[in-house]
C-alpha cells in the first residue's frame, strides 16, 4: 500500500541533498568543535559556516545564533533565560502571551507563574489571529516579556509581528518579544530587523533538516541568562559538545527552503486550496480552522463535529494517510485542542479536529484519494459512535 504523508507540520523528510551535506561532513571529520587540534578546528570551522549562512538568511550577525536541541529547547531558553534576569533581582514581573500558543511556549510560562510571575493570555480571535490591540491593551509598566509566536503550529494562521513589535517598542523598549518562528521558516519573511523581534525561535525537523537541532536568534544586547551549564559552549547560553554534522544540516535545510520558497508557496497554495473546496463540497459537517487569506500555504486544519479525531486518525491510518490532530506534542495529552477551543469554537469541534499538512512530496493525485476515502470514514465512525452513545445512555 502506497503511504501518503500529511504531517509535515509535526515533522518533515531530510531532504537528500541535506542528507548529502551531513554525510559529506561526517565522513570527513568527527573532532569536537572546542579541540586546537587540526580535527577540532575542522569542526570549529564547519559550525561557524553553517552560524553564518543562517545569519546572513535573517539578515543578522553571526553570534546572534545561538544552536540548541530545537525549537522546544529554543523556546525554553527564551522564556526562562529572560525570566532569570527578573528572579535572580529577587523580583518577577508580568508576561503576555497567546492562549494558543504552542505548549513548548505554554507550559514554561505556566512554570514561571507558579514561581511568582503574573500572565495575561490573550483571547485569539475566531479566524485565529491575535489582535494587536489586545496586546497593547494587555501591556504594563512590569511587563517584562512578550511571547507571539509568528504562525500557530495547529491552524497555520500568520500573525501581525511587525505590528506587534511596533506597539511594544512604543509602550517600553526594554520589554522583550520572542516569537516562535518553527512553522514559518519555509514560507515566510525572516529579516529579524523587519520583524522586530528580540527572540525568535526555529527548528530543523520542520523545514526538511535533521531532527533534534535549531536555534535561537538573539539580538545583540539583549539580556539573557543560560539554562544548561557546563563547558561555555555557544557563548556561554548554551553548554554541551556541539553536533557539528546536525548543524550542518540545519544551514542547508534553511538554505533549500529558502531557494524554493516563491515556487512551493504557490504550488502548495494551489493545492490546498482546491483539497478544502472539495472537501468543503463533499463533507457539509467540516468546518475549516482559522481563515484562509493570512495562512501558511501547507496548512489545512478541519474539524469534523459528531466524531472523535483519534478514531478518525487511526482509519485513515489503515487505509495508508498519515495525519495528526494537532501538535505532535500534544498527540500524547487527554485534552481537548486547546488552539481550537482558544478560537472558540466549542468542544464537539476540538474533538473531532484534523491537520493536514502539505509538502514537497505532496500531489494532488493523494488529496484526491483523501477525499475519496474519507467521507466513508467519517459517515462509519459518525454511526459507530452514536449507537455507542445510544447503548451508554440504555
Amino acid at each position: 500500500m502506497k503511504r501518503i504523508y500529511l504531517d509535515y507540520a509535526a515533522g518533515a523528510p531530510v531532504d537528500p541533498e541535506v542528507r548529502r551535506a551531513m554525510n559529506e561532513y561526517s565522513s570527513a571529520n568527527f573532532g569536537n568543535a572546542s579541540g586546537i587540534y587540526w580535527e577540532g578546528r575542522e569542526a570549529k570551522k564547519a559550525l561557524e559556516e553553517s552560524r553564518a549562512m543562517i545569519a546572513k538568511i535573517l539578515s543578522v550577525k553571526a553570534h546572534e545564533i545561538i544552536f540548541t536541541s530545537g525549537g522546544t529547547e529554543a523556546n525554553n531558553l527564551a522564556i526562562f533565560g529572560c525570566a532569570r534576569r527578573s528572579l535572580g533581582e529577587g523580583g518577577s514581573g508580568h508576561i503576555v502571551t497567546a492562549a494558543f500558543e504552542h505548549r513548548s511556549v505554554l507550559e514554561p510560562i505556566k512554570e514561571l507563574e507558579r514561581r511568582g510571575f503574573e500572565v495575561t493570555h490573550l483571547n485569539v480571535l475566531r479566524d485565529g489571529f491575535v489582535n494587536p490591540e489586545d496586546v497593547q491593551g494587555a501591556l504594563r509598566p512590569d511587563t517584562v516579556l512578550v511571547s507571539i509566536m509568528y504562525v500557530n503550529n495547529e491552524i497555520g494562521t500568520i500573525q501581525p509581528i511587525s505590528e506587534i513589535s511596533k506597539i511594544i517598542k512604543n509602550f517600553n523598549r526594554d520589554i522583550i518579544f520572542h516569537s516562535d518562528m518553527c512553522q514559518a521558516a519555509g514560507y515566510l519573511d525572516l529579516t529579524m530587523e523587519k520583524l522586530g523581534v528580540d527572540l525568535a525561535s526555529f527548528s530543523s525537523a520542520k523545514i526538511y533538516g535533521p531532527k533534534g537541532v535549531g536555534f535561537l536568534y538573539k539580538k545583540e544586547g539583549v539580556p539573557l541568562r543560560p539554562q544548561i551549564f557546563g563547558g561555555g559552549q555557544e557563548r556561554g547560553f548554551r553548554s554541551g559538545t556541539e553536533n557539528v554534522e546536525l548543524i550542518v544540516g540545519l544551514a542547508r535545510s534553511l538554505e533549500i527552503s529558502r531557494g524554493r520558497k516563491d515556487v512551493e508557496t504557490k504550488r502548495l497554495e494551489g493545492l490546498r486550496d482546491y483539497f478544502a473546496k472539495e472537501m468543503l463540497a463533499r463533507i457539509p459537517e467540516a468546518q475549516i480552522n482559522g481563515g484562509m487569506k493570512k495562512r501558511i500555504p501547507s496548512n489545512l486544519s478541519v474539524s469534523f463535529s459528531g466524531i472523535e479525531s483519534e478514531r478518525l486518525i487511526i482509519a485513515l491510518d489503515e487505509k495508508g494517510i498519515a495525519v495528526s490532530s494537532g501538535s505532535a506534542c500534544d498527540s500524547k495529552l487527554p485534552e481537548l485542542s486547546h488552539v481550537i477551543m482558544a478560537l472558540g469554537k466549542g468542544e464537539a469541534a476540538a474533538r473531532g479536529v484534523i491537520r493536514f499538512s502539505l509538502g514537497t512530496e505532496t500531489t494532488k493525485g493523494d488529496l484526491d484519494y483523501v477525499l475519496e476515502v474519507l467521507p466513508e470514514l467519517i459517515n462509519k465512525i459518525s454511526i459507530k459512535e452514536y449507537e455507542e452513545h445510544k447503548t451508554a445512555k440504555v
